[in-house]
């Protein structure tokens, strides 16, 4: 047993945690718990904890059903919401077969791997995402559409507005958990906030952004409110995205930043968003996973729909921020299309995979969009070689269906789940007589 694992039985006594709960997700991005006792955690540090994959959302077949769950210690933090004495923790697991080996299923273990095939060339990826959420009053009955907590609009200061209290409640959770924030304010719709977590490397964010997840929820509860991270929960108002600002370093320099080049940006950077470009559309199912993403997208409202970078640009796919002189560490990609409802693994796997091919192909990065890419014309932006990322989640699959690159980041079992499953999304949602077309067209037909 290793110091670090030591020191969380010795912290688990001292602070009287009762149940340590085990933390993974299913393909979809679903946060997937077991509980265990604290006897049972030394065992559980050596060999993991046995459970059914087959009943976790494509996560193994019935006749692979035998999984094991193996924490990770350094991802060990108490859960507040849960009270200071006969505590909880909680620890991120890494999915193993039987035999030991990582389960090619688990998403952690695909964000993993896309993180080793960076490491062969000497680079590490760091992610800082703005995470926007919508908070209800409370949860609605089915078919009506949810009333937000305030009328409130950006950056807006409400004198003793809920926002405030549910945002300071929220940082202090957060941060109590060691997950750092960097600011945080009302978004453009009612009820919507935005809250942006510092910088990290991209399988820690990933983890945290599952964090943020529950704890949004868990202090949302606690205040008689309901929080959503539903694409585009309200038709007349702004969806909610998660912008993913983004870098690679060599070492402990920003491979991303070159000194009195254009805008800063290193070849490495501009090959980099090249191919982010490039497979944009290819990986836009996962990084958009549900039928309501594209509502969001398709929306307005500053969601990015079409495939082009522009310098300070917020109507473009790909932005790159300004940069401050002597910021050179700073040196950033923003990736706008992310919404808040991904699974950050698979996501963060396919955007560094895209990238790092545009890198090995030695992709030119086309000119940039100076102009509000949504005012212009279709025949302006087929001029300027623009083209439209998926309209709907049945165009998105059909798109990644032939995509080298997904298939091969997700593996071969993960790409083929992931693709049945959201066709039967769509199936179904195409299925579906909507409130729309009973409203219109019963009366006239």
């Amino acid at each position: 047993m290793d110091r670090q694992q030591e020191f969380i039985l010795r912290s688990i006594e001292e602070r009287d945690i009762r149940f340590i709960r085990l933390w993974f997700t299913d393909i979809l991005g679903s946060l997937k718990s077991v509980a265990i006792a604290p006897a049972e955690l030394e065992g559980a540090f050596a060999e993991g904890i046995g459970f059914d994959g087959s009943a976790i959302e494509g996560l193994a077949r019935v006749h692979e059903a035998d999984m094991l769950a193996k924490p990770d210690p350094a991802t060990f933090q108490v859960l507040p919401w849960r009270g200071e004495s006969q505590g909880t923790a909680r620890m991120f697991c890494d999915i193993l077969t039987p035999s030991g080996e990582p389960a090619m299923m688990d998403p952690r273990n695909v964000l993993k791997r896309a993180l080793n095939g960076a490491a062969e060339h000497g680079l590490s990826f760091y992610t800082h995402p703005e995470i926007e959420f919508y908070l209800f009053k409370e949860p609605t009955t089915e078919g009506q559409e949810p009333e937000p907590v305030d009328q409130a609009g950006y950056f807006d200061h409400v004198a003793r507005g809920t926002t405030h209290d549910f945002r300071r409640a929220a940082i202090g959770v957060l941060e109590s958990m060691g997950i750092s924030v960097e600011f945080s304010h009302h978004e453009a719709g009612p009820g919507q906030n935005e809250i942006d977590l510092r910088y990290a490397d991209a399988l820690t964010m990933a983890d945290n952004i599952m964090t943020f997840r529950t704890v949004i929820k868990e202090v949302a509860l606690e205040q008689g409110l309901y929080a959503s991270f539903m694409p585009k929960p309200l038709s007349a108002h702004p969806g909610s995205g998660m912008h993913t600002h983004f870098s690679l370093f060599e070492g402990d320099q920003n491979a991303f930043h070159e000194a009195g080049a254009e805008y800063q940006l290193s070849k490495i950077g501009r090959q980099f968003i090249a191919g982010l470009l490039k497979h944009a559309a290819e990986i836009t199912a996962v990084t958009n996973q549900w039928v309501n993403s594209y509502k969001r997208i398709w929306g307005g409202a500053e969601a990015p729909a079409y495939v082009c970078w522009g310098h300070n640009n917020r109507s473009a796919l790909i932005r790159v921020p300004m940069y401050k002189p002597g910021k050179g560490q700073s040196t950033r990609v923003e990736y706008r299309g992310l919404d808040t409802a991904t699974n950050p693994y698979l996501a963060f796997a396919l955007m560094l995979n895209a990238g790092l091919k545009g890198i090995e192909e030695g992709l030119e990065l086309p000119d940039g969009a100076d102009d509000n890419v949504w005012s212009l014309t279709e025949g302006e932006r087929r001029a300027m070689g623009i083209t439209r990322l998926p309209s709907s989640l049945g165009q998105a699959i059909q798109v990644m269906e032939d995509s080298e690159l997904v298939a091969q980041t997700l593996g071969e079992g993960v790409f083929d789940f992931f693709l049945r499953n959201k066709r039967a999304e769509w199936d179904e949602y195409r299925s579906q007589v909507t409130p729309f077309e009973l409203k219109r067209y019963l009366p006239l037909l």
